[in-house]
């Protein structure tokens, strides 16, 4: 029976990779299978410290993630308004843009960076009327963003392999 159970857990934690690209919280439905993993098997394979450093990656890669838009349009040397605009365009353009763009996972990024560089780009031009930093600005926003997904899912792959390291039965 642990083996059905070790199996189901694989079949979430690869759900939470997927979602996780789809910059969907893939990584907190991964911490909550490893939580009921460790729940359904007494915590003999996957115990509290295990689940106190999934936690910690879950956490670190949703700060990572959200703040790397805002990140890239001040390296960019975009205003406040800019790092805001980056951070509401991202969620903006992830709803809005991924219908028009109907290529499964990338469809959804494409439309999150979009929305990032119009959201930056838009928010710094309002505050100073110059296209070409506004541009810089925007691409700076795009590029971070774009690297924070990343990280993210680098960060869900290592949830991935130590939850199922730690969950093997023996």
């Amino acid at each position: 029976m642990i083996w059905l159970w070790f199996f189901l857990l694989g079949v979430v934690l690869l759900l939470g990779v997927v979602l996780t690209l789809l910059t969907l919280p893939g990584v907190w439905l991964m911490w909550l299978a490893a939580a009921g993993y460790g729940w359904k098997t007494g915590w003999n394979y996957i115990g509290p410290k295990t689940m106190l450093a999934l936690f910690a990656l879950a956490a670190v890669s949703e700060i990572i993630e959200s703040t790397a838009g805002s990140a890239g349009a001040k390296k960019a040397g975009g205003s406040k308004r800019a790092m805001w605009g980056a951070l509401l365009g991202g969620i903006v353009g992830g709803i809005v843009f991924t219908i028009p763009i109907p290529i499964p996972i990338v469809g959804t990024v494409i439309g999150i960076c979009l929305g990032t560089f119009l959201g930056a780009m838009l928010a710094e031009f309002s505050g100073r009327p110059h296209s070409g930093h506004a541009i810089r600005v925007g691409m700076g926003a795009a590029r971070g963003r774009f690297v924070g997904i990343i990280y993210k899912v680098c960060f869900a792959i290592a949830i991935l392999v130590i939850t199922l390291c730690m969950a093997l039965p023996r």
